[in-house]
Formats: C-alpha cells, structure tokens, sequence
C-alpha cells in the first residue's frame, strides 16, 4: 500500500508538471498561429462548459454508487447544487472573479511570452497570502515572509529588460514604443488576474470551511456562475458584433481546442490529484513548471533568457518551494521541578 501512494504522489507531480506547462504553452501557441485570433470570451465560456459537464457526470455517478440499488435522484442532485442549503449564492462572486481571470490571462498570455506570463503568474501565491491574512485572519510564519520576499524580488526582475535589449529597442522607434504598450498591457493583465486569483480563492476557501458539499458539486456552482455572465456580457455584449458577422466559433482551430481542454481539465486534474500530491510536491510541480516552460519557449517561440530573467527566475522557483515547506512545530521549553510546585 506505501509503495501504490508513493507512485501515486510522483503520477500526481508529473500531471501537474504536465499540465501547467502545457496550459501556458499551448495558450500562447494557439494565440500567435497565423489567422483570425479566436475570442477569448467564447473560449471561456465554453471551457466552464466542458468542466461543468465532467463535474455533473462525476457527482451523478457518486450518487449512483452512494444509493442502494444503483438509483438516484435527480431532485436530490439539483437540492446539492442550487437547493436552500447549498450555499450557491455564496459561490457566486469567486465564479464572477475567475470568469475575468481566465479571460484576463488569454490577454496577457497573448501580449507576453510563456515563459514571463510562466513567471509572473506566481504572484498569485503572493496575493492569496495577503487576502489569507486579511480576510481569514491566517498567521504566516516568517520562512513565508521571506518566501513571498523572495517571490515580489524574483517577479520584479523578470519585467526588468536587458542593456542590450534596451539598446536594440531603442533604435528601432515606433515599431519597440508599441511593443512596449503590448508588454505593458500583458503585465496590468497578469497582475489583475493573480489579484482576483487571490480573492477568488480566498473567498472559496472561506465559502468551504463547514460544507459538506462535494468538490464536484463546487465545481459544477463555480462552472454554472462563471458561464451566466461570462456568455451574456462577455460573448453577447462585448464580443457580439464579431460573434453575429463571424460566428461563435471564430478562429478556432486544433490548438484552440487544446487550449480549452488544457484549461477545463486543469481544475479538474487538480481535483483528483490533490489528495496524493502534498503542497511540497506542488511546489516542486510550479518550479519545474517554470523550468519546462522556458526551456520550450527557446525552441517554439526563439526566447531569449536575459541575465533578469534568468536571476528573476531562479528567486520564483526558490521562493515557490520555500513557501509550499511545512512550518516547523514550535518547540515546548521543558518545565523545570521547582516552577511547577510554584505554581502550585
């Protein structure tokens, strides 16, 4: 039996590897292709979609296997997910917030490159920390501190360009102004989206604490609430002359729906696995992550890692795997003879 759990926690680090590196790649692939670019709005929504199907499946299915007889209810499963006591009014705001952010992080992974948007996207460690001490009132031990420290260095460096890069976009006028704009607004995207991260999770985590709510039936409120106003403001409202001129399916192509399914499955890959994976394991995950993302940006995108980057980095990845260790458990002072007796 501890050799099955120890080969699941090494399968559990090497999906997760699999997967967060895979979602940046082929997001920012399936953004730079030739041709039409997809809306992100449509992609969003139809990827809560796939994960409100798989979560509804999945919670059937255990409701099938709970009951006697193989039976359920499809009353009993509607009471889970939108009755009286399932608290869905509550998932409605973390839903609401990461609508935006996925729809925030196809914009910033489309003006930044793997690899920057790989980094930079860690600093929703650093804002869920700070929404876990502010809303949850969570203590965070010093090694923490100097963890996050660290990880606000590392991500400062990052966005921080060479000489020689600074030289080169300097002579090349217009043409690097506008490059600069396009990096700007990926940075305001990715810091946005790692701030409604937080929050989102935060909330979530304090949505949890008393439910008795099945992980897949959170699933399917977060799904259900993130597709509402992510089909009628983002498609029907923002996107909709394009959708009615084009189509829903604009631009799509092979890698747009690997996008999707990299990002539906994510949350749902997580969900199986967390079980098996401990937060050092998914620190390690994050920082090989990282590692596998920009290695593959040299090949697929010609990246160019500057001595910033490379530094910046190194911190993240440090700082990553500092803040995912356990704290040590504070240590009793022995009570002498004599003071036991006075107090007495």
């Amino acid at each position: 039996m501890a050799i099955l759990v120890t080969h699941l926690k090494w399968i559990s680090l090497l999906v997760l590897v699999v997967q967060n590196s895979a979602l940046v790649l082929i997001m920012r692939y399936s953004r730079t292709i030739p041709g039409p670019p997809y809306l992100a709005s449509t992609a969003v929504v139809l990827s809560e979609l796939t994960k409100l199907v798989v979560s509804l499946m999945i919670q059937v299915n255990d409701e099938i296997k709970q009951n006697p007889g193989g039976t359920f209810s499809w009353g009993k499963v509607y009471s889970d997910i939108l009755g009286p006591t399932s608290d869905w009014k509550k998932i409605m705001v973390p839903a609401v917030l990461y609508m935006i952010q996925n729809n925030l992080q196809y914009l910033a992974v489309t003006c930044l490159d793997a690899a920057t948007f790989q980094v930079t996207y860690q600093m929703k460690i650093l804002t869920t920390a700070l929404f876990s001490v502010w809303l949850l009132s969570k203590p965070l031990s010093k090694m923490k501190w100097i963890s996050l420290l660290i990880l606000t260095i590392g991500i400062a460096l990052v966005q921080l360009p060479s000489t020689k890069t600074d030289a080169k976009k300097s002579s090349e006028g217009e043409a690097a102004s506008n490059e600069n704009l396009v990096r700007f607004v990926g940075l305001v995207a990715v810091t946005v989206a790692c701030i409604l991260s937080g929050l989102a999770g935060v909330w979530f985590e304090k949505v949890l604490k008393g439910s008795k709510a099945s992980v897949w039936v959170r699933n399917v409120q977060l799904s259900l609430f993130s597709i509402i106003p992510g089909f009628f403001i983002g498609v029907c409202y923002m996107d909709y002359k394009v959708v009615v001129e084009h189509g829903f399916f604009y631009g799509y192509n092979i890698w747009t729906f690997a996008a999707i399914a990299c990002q539906a499955l994510g949350g749902l890959i997580v969900a199986l696995v967390v079980k098996y994976a401990d937060n050092i394991l998914k620190g390690f995950a994050t920082s090989i992550s990282i590692i596998l993302s920009s290695v593959m940006s040299i090949f697929l995108f010609s990246f160019v890692v500057t001595g910033n980057f490379f530094i910046g980095a190194s911190l993240v990845i440090l700082s990553t795997y500092l803040y995912s260790l356990k704290d040590p458990a504070p240590t009793l002072l022995p009570v002498s003879t004599s003071s036991v007796s006075h107090e007495k």
